[in-house]
């Protein structure tokens, strides 16, 4: 009979934690910037550069700060794998008592948990610290690459929609951007909430405030400015 493999939601925090943020931030600060170039009554032309040049910046902009931030996790995590490896082999009668110890205060009695550190750093020692001591696994070990990657893609694709719907309704570009852009950011918050357990209703109720929070500001900037400089 083949093992019961069960599926859970934490095993897709990360990347769904990384694509939310992603296509979230590429929609409404793409929106935001289309919608306050338009409502201050800019060419067509204008408004696509300004758009376009939100979607590069940013889109770059949440790859550095992915890779910084994961790459600083990263530093972390290889600091403490070292310095547990150098202790490994320096002192690993410590390094026993020490993971047994972690095995009691989970509820193993002390024979058995000695008897499952024995085994366990015989097998592969640093892996059991890693996982038990440090929580380290391979499974969430950072990797600031994919998660630069990652961001830098889903907020590319989300900026593209306040975009292309500002290149075909024009006219009415703050309208028609505002609310595709709205529904779309319902849907995302809806299906993120979803596919983490939660509320999509509650899920797609507060991504949608502020988003609509950020476009109804820079309207109202756009629109001052317009009748300013105008």
């Amino acid at each position: 009979m083949p093992p019961h493999r069960e599926r859970h939601r934490t095993e897709r925090v990360g990347w769904l934690r990384a694509a939310v943020l992603g296509a979230n931030d590429g929609i409404v600060s793409t929106a935001s910037l289309v919608v306050g170039v338009a409502a201050s009554g800019a060419a067509r032309g204008e408004v696509l550069i300004a758009g376009v040049a939100g979607l590069v910046a940013g889109a770059l902009s949440m790859a550095a700060g992915e890779y910084v931030s994961v790459s600083s996790q990263a530093d972390t995590e290889h600091a403490d794998l070292a310095r547990e490896r150098k202790e490994l082999a320096t002192d690993p009668g410590a390094e026993e008592d020490e993971l047994a110890r972690i095995y009691e205060t989970r509820g193993l009695d002390a024979n058995l948990a000695r008897q499952v550190a024995k085994q366990l750093m015989a097998r592969d020692a640093l892996a059991a610290h890693a996982r038990d001591e440090l929580g380290i696994t391979e499974e969430l070990a950072a990797r600031p690459l994919q998660a630069a990657a990652a961001s830098a893609a889903t907020f590319a694709v989300g900026a593209a929609l306040p975009i292309v719907v500002s290149l075909l309704a024009h006219e009415t570009a703050v309208l028609a951007v505002s609310l595709t852009s709205l529904v779309a950011l319902a849907g995302l918050g809806a299906l993120a909430a979803g596919a983490g357990g939660a509320s999509p209703w509650l899920g797609a109720a507060r991504v949608t405030f502020w988003g609509a929070l950020a476009m109804a500001a820079t309207a109202l900037i756009g629109r001052l400015f317009g009748t300013t400089v105008g």
